[in-house]
Formats: structure tokens, sequence, C-alpha cells
């Protein structure tokens, strides 16, 4: 039997390298190194702490002053322009002294009802005192308003006359001329808007005896009474107002009008005791707004500041008052205050020298 035959496929020679498919190696990715972000750690240290305060401090400084300067541009009232013809001139409250005239007048809000205030033209200046400040001095002197003295025009008239016959501007000449001494800014208080200074600093503590005083005709006529036990009290702004203004305290017939500028200087450093309370620097940016709508000024915004830094900086002066020697009856029977040429020549010593 023929042996059977095997059919055998042709071998196929393998592909050319260029016809393969390629071979592909398998490599294990390793994970990319994250990027580590910054940690920022603040450690709260006391050095920092009281930097922290001492900014927030200046700050809060920094817009109180500028309140203030801002207040004093639109909300402040100026005298009449008559005025800077009779101011002697000076250098800035600060560094230099400066005597300021302090007024208050009788002129008192439209519908007042207190009888024999003065309701139009500028008043009689109940509240007359001197202040010197600047430059490290400090003192005061305070003037009866009953304190005789001859106004040109006018012969002798008590010296609160000066202000109703002629306004600020032939107060200051008379007083000039009266004591010899330079006067080189004015204050009038503006009542109307004085008990919201008050008010902003949180009131003021006042230490006096009895007081009963009726203004505007006391409360019983539509206006205010003020009745205050003797010690000290806490009052608001019209309180400070009601004892400023008081002219006869029913609790103490006998007080006379130098008792009278003893109140007023008692509530004047009561008030700067208050503003350099801890508590009013947290008021501050309210009493800064404050304080210019308060009074009737020659002095700018800038030179306000100045004098108002002045009399927080400085020491406290003792309380001084022109005293009067006799009584002298004026031509119209009123009986006004007698002041020596002694006592005048020593009271303004003492000021100078303050």
């Amino acid at each position: 039997m023929p042996a059977r035959e095997t059919t055998r496929r042709p071998r196929v020679p393998p592909a050319p390298d260029a016809a393969r498919p390629p071979e592909y190696t398998r490599y294990r990715s390793r994970r990319l190194p994250r990027i580590q972000q910054p940690h920022i750690r603040l450690r709260l240290t006391w050095r920092r702490g009281i930097l922290a305060l001492l900014a927030l401090a200046v700050a809060w400084v920094g817009l109180s002053l500028v309140l203030f300067l801002v207040s004093a541009q639109f909300n402040r009232e100026s005298p009449p322009a008559d005025v800077q013809g009779v101011l002697d001139p000076a250098g800035y409250p600060l560094f230099s002294a400066n005597d300021i005239l302090i007024l208050g007048s009788d002129r008192r809000p439209k519908n007042s009802r207190e009888p024999g205030a003065e309701t139009t033209g500028p008043g009689r200046s109940d509240s007359i005192m001197l202040i010197r400040t600047g430059a490290g001095h400090a003192a005061r002197l305070s003037i009866p308003r009953d304190t005789v003295i001859e106004i040109p025009g006018h012969g002798e008239q008590k010296i609160n006359a000066a202000n109703a016959f002629g306004g600020p501007a032939l107060a200051i000449s008379v007083i000039k001329r009266y004591l010899g001494v330079p006067i080189n800014h004015v204050v009038e208080v503006n009542f109307e808007n004085f008990p919201q200074l008050v008010d902003a600093m949180g009131g003021v503590d006042y230490t006096s005896g009895c007081v009963i005083s009726e203004l505007d005709g006391g409360s019983a006529r539509g206006g205010y009474t003020l009745r205050l036990t003797p010690g000290t009290h806490h009052i608001d702004g019209k309180q400070a107002l009601a004892l400023a203004r008081t002219r006869e305290n029913r609790c103490a017939p006998g007080e006379t009008d130098l008792n009278r500028e003893q109140h007023q200087q008692a509530l004047f450093q009561d008030m700067k005791s208050r503003l350099l309370s801890p508590s009013s620097f947290l008021r501050l940016p309210w009493i800064a707004w404050s304080a210019p709508p308060a009074i009737v000024s020659d002095m700018s915004g800038p030179t306000l500041l100045g004098l108002f830094t002045a009399l927080a900086t400085s020491p406290t002066p003792p309380t001084r008052i022109l005293e009067p020697s006799g009584t002298v009856t004026l031509p119209d029977g009123e009986v006004g205050l007698s002041v020596s040429e002694a006592e005048r020549r020593a009271a303004v010593a003492r000021f100078e020298a303050g």
C-alpha cells in the first residue's frame, strides 16, 4: 500500500520589525508629592495685643479729630465781624499762652418764660471768666457781673451791660481796658446746644449744697425747676445748664454773685475731669461732634482743637474771683459792686503768673 502523502503548510517567515505591532512596557505611576501650602500661625502675645489696642486707640482718636474739625466747620457759629478788630494776636494755644474771654449771655431761646431774660440782641453777659492756657500756663479769673465800670457812651454801668450795648466786641474792649490784660480769643456759650455736649460726655458729677432754682418760670409755668440735695450728684445736660444759669438759689437766699461764680468754675472743672475719665474716651467721637456747636467763637477748627487740648492737659488752677471792696449806687438806683485798685492789680498779677 502506497504511503499516504502529508500536506504541509508553507512556513511564513516572520514579519519584519517595521510591521510588528509595538510592544508596550507597563510602568507603575508614582504619586507626585503634594505641594504643601504654608500655614501662617499668628501667636497672640501680650506685646501684639498691646500694639493692636494702641492701633485701635490711635484710630479712635483720629476719627474723633476728624469729626471735631468737620463739626467746627459746619456746626459752629461765629461772633460778629467787629470782634476781630479788638482781639490781640497770639500763637497757637498749645505752644504759647493765650488769654480767652468766656462769656455766658442771659439771652434765652425763643419762647423763654424766664422773667427779665433778654429775648433779642446779644443780651447781658451774666458769666464773665478769663482763662489763660497754653505752653504750661493755667489760670482763671471770674469777674462778677455786677462790677461797676465805665462803659464808653453809657457812663458807669454794671460790667455785664457792655455785651448788651455793643456785643462781644464792646465787652472785650472794656474788660481789656479795665484789667489791662490782652485778650486773644472770645468764647460765648451757646445755651441751646450746651446740654447736648454734657449729655455726650455722659453727664458730670457735681458736688454742692442744697440748690433750688426756677428757670423760665419754673415747672409750674412750663419752665424748669432744679432741685439738688447736699452732696454729689450725677447731673445731665439740662441740669448742668440750669445750674450754670441759676441766679437765685431759693435754698440759700443769702448767696451772692460771688457764690454763683464759684459754682460756675466748679462746674467747669467737673466737666474737665469728666473729659479726662476713661469712660469719656469711649464717647470721644460724640463729644468731639458736640463740642463746637456749644460755643460761639472767633477761633477756627484747628485753633479750637489746640485750645481744648491745652485745657485738658494743663494743671488745675485755683478758683480766682475779682473780689469787690464795697458797693456803689448807680443813677438808676441799682446797686453794683466796686473793686479797689489794689485788689484789681493783685488779681491781674496772679492771673498773669498762672
